[in-house]
């Protein structure tokens, strides 16, 4: 059985809701960094018993939370070991805006995956790009290298996109099914 783990940082609540709906898709555990930019010891071992990882963070002032980059930075001891290397990873992120620097912020988290000597997967959805396409319908946003959330800053968790979280599970279940080739 394949192990995949969300691994997120949240500063109100929209993230972490991106995740859990990664999560749902992938059938994989959810950790979440504290408002510190810290995860416990066990948290890092389960990291370290995955076959695949993702990624999430919200995107402020065009890249990921600095509680997340705080996890990114301690990563650094894993990476002098290559304790992530082949592992199969994706990554989410939301922000308040159509656009809002997103892909600067999923380009890190590839960034970051490739460092660990990692396998990138991209969301794998076409883009809903017909004048008829609304907000509700799957990758409205038109990413392809990760999942783009977006929830205006004065929009409630229960008020995100059904599209963005329908698009976050099966975003979730690709990379465990692809990790679970690789890992079999």
């Amino acid at each position: 059985m394949t192990k995949t783990v969300v691994v997120h940082h949240s500063g109100y609540g929209h993230t972490k809701r991106l995740a859990e709906a990664v999560a749902e898709g992938a059938g994989a555990e959810l950790l979440a960094i504290d408002a510190e930019g810290n995860l416990s010891d066990a948290d890092w071992e389960k990291l370290s018993a995955a076959d695949a990882i993702i990624f999430g963070s919200p995107t402020y002032m065009g890249n990921v939370s600095w509680q997340f980059k705080k996890f990114a930075d301690a990563s650094s001891r894993i990476w002098f070991q290559q304790g992530w290397k082949d592992k199969v990873f994706g990554g989410f992120t939301n922000s308040g805006s159509v656009n809002g620097d997103k892909q600067v912020t999923l380009t890190y988290l590839q960034t970051l995956a490739l460092q660990h000597g990692g396998l990138w997967v991209g969301l794998g959805i076409l883009p809903a790009s017909a004048k008829a396409n609304t907000r509700d319908d799957i990758n409205w946003l038109g990413a392809f290298g990760g999942l783009f959330g977006r929830t205006p800053g004065d929009a409630g968790v229960d008020e995100m996109s059904p599209g963005d979280l329908e698009t976050a599970k099966l975003y979730g279940r690709r990379i465990t099914e692809i990790a679970g080739k690789f890992h079999a």
